[in-house]
């Protein structure tokens, strides 16, 4: 990837929710530390998130033994409630997030550029394990 040429993966689910339930499950940080983990050995201990146009995405992601933890954050490029969200990651690379209401249930589909330390199939795995977890808040609560 050294060429400045980032790859794009994209990953999705369909949530047997209404798409404004999942709009705030999805961008109300009370919410997003419930279920932002890829496994049960990680949490959200704190989320921010001033979701307009230049405001500012912040997490803080740590394993629950303490042992590692990082704040991923991002400034939005594009706010559209219950259809979209788009940001800019601190490091640069960009996530693209479609809403796609199916009367009582929402697709949602994510785009986001890889980075160039892990596997291309290591971060789609991630990423897809958080947006599972996502979809098991949103139909259980």
């Amino acid at each position: 990837m050294g060429t400045g040429h980032k790859e794009s993966i994209t990953i999705e689910t369909t949530v047997q929710t209404p798409v404004e339930k999942v709009w705030e499950f999805w961008t109300e940080p009370q919410h997003l530390t419930k279920w932002n983990s890829a496994s049960d050995d990680w949490h959200t201990p704190k989320a921010e998130n001033d979701l307009r146009v230049g405001g500012k995405l912040l997490t803080r992601m740590e394993a629950k033994d303490g042992s590692f933890g990082f704040d991923f954050g991002g400034v939005y490029d594009d706010v559209r409630i219950n259809e979209f969200i788009s940001y800019t990651m601190d490091d640069g690379r960009k996530v693209a997030i479609t809403f796609v209401s199916q009367e009582d249930s929402t697709k949602v589909i994510e785009i986001f550029d890889a980075e160039a330390t892990n596997p291309v199939e290591m971060q789609r795995a991630g990423w897809q394990s958080i947006l599972d977890n996502f979809k098991k808040y949103c139909e259980n609560i």
